[in-house]
């Protein structure tokens, strides 16, 4: 009785794995040891700049606040402060466009922090 080596499926794998990591320099587009290394190492570079990403973003929102509640005469842990005292509930996200896009709407928001401080 002839050896079963499943072959259909591992050359479908193979060439799946090859297909994916195209455009990859040198051994790592061409063989298949190699190839499968990039491709757990891209992947896990993946998942981990992802959330990386969600943390620059962050810094960013927050560097912008902080510019635009300076220039106003407010401090950024200030401004966060009398948002929460003043029961307003925009996320840096917003924050930081209006600081930048709209500074009209941002300068009325930072009235109503610097309202809800009081003599801070």
């Amino acid at each position: 009785m002839p050896r079963a080596t499943n072959g259909p499926a591992s050359r479908g794998r193979r060439k799946r794995v090859l297909k994916a990591s195209k455009g990859y320099r040198g051994n790592r587009s061409k063989l298949f040891r190699f190839a499968t290394q990039a491709q757990q190492k891209s992947k896990y570079w993946a998942y981990r700049d992802r959330r990386t990403r969600r943390s620059n973003f962050r810094m960013l929102w927050t560097t912008r606040i902080n510019i635009g509640s300076r220039a106003l005469g407010l401090t950024y842990s200030r401004l966060i402060e009398g948002l929460r005292k003043a029961k307003v509930s925009l996320d840096r996200k917003v924050l930081a466009h209006l600081a930048e896009h709209d500074p009209k709407a941002f300068e009325q928001v930072v009235a109503q922090a610097k309202a809800a401080l009081g003599g801070k």
